[in-house]
C-alpha cells in the first residue's frame, strides 16, 4: 500500500466528505458532484486522487462511472494503525 498517497487522499475534507458518502454504496459521478458546492471538475480530481490512492473503485456502466470505496485498502490501513497499539507495554520496574 503507498501510504504516502493514502494519508494525502485523507488529508482533504471534501475527500473526506466523499468516502463518508461512499460508505451507503456506490454513487454517480454526478450525484456526488450535485452535494458540493464547487465545479465538476474539481469533484472528478478528488475522486481521481482517491482512485490514485486506491481508496475507491471506478464502474463504468452505459453511460456512466460508477464510484464505490475498496474495502481492502482500509482493512490494510486499519492493521497498519492496529501495530502501534499492539506495542510492548511499559514495564513495571
Amino acid at each position: 500500500m503507498a501510504m504516502k498517497e493514502t494519508f494525502k487522499a485523507l488529508g482533504d475534507p471534501a475527500r473526506r466528505k466523499i468516502l463518508e458518502m461512499l460508505k451507503g454504496g456506490s454513487m454517480r459521478a454526478g450525484d456526488i458532484a450535485g452535494r458540493f458546492e464547487m465545479s465538476q471538475a474539481t469533484v472528478s480530481y478528488h475522486l481521481s486522487q482517491l482512485k490514485k490512492a486506491g481508496l475507491i473503485r471506478e464502474n463504468k456502466h452505459k453511460n456512466y462511472i460508477y464510484y464505490e470505496l475498496n474495502a481492502s485498502v482500509f482493512e490494510e490501513l486499519l492493521l497498519w494503525a492496529k501495530g502501534f497499539a499492539g506495542g510492548k507495554q511499559n514495564e513495571k520496574a
